[in-house]
């Protein structure tokens, strides 16, 4: 199931995008940029980033157990 890049303007005129799920639930909000070129440069980043990073667990509790 492929999540969805969702750009659109802020009440400032700015561009902003949210990463979705496929159900459509947000998961990752961007900050604003002044041109959509920017926000468009900022997804090709992150799909760049999120596929090799690692998740940096600093809390106390035991290792995570994935969800259903």
């Amino acid at each position: 199931m492929a999540g969805r890049f969702i750009v659109t303007h802020d009440a400032d005129g700015m561009f902003r995008f949210a990463l979705t799920t496929a159900a459509g639930e947000v998961v990752a909000t961007s900050e604003a940029y002044g041109q959509k070129g920017a926000a468009m440069n900022g997804i090709d980043s992150l799909r760049e980033l999120a596929t090799d990073a690692i998740v940096d667990d600093r809390t106390t509790s035991p290792a995570p157990t994935h969800a259903d």
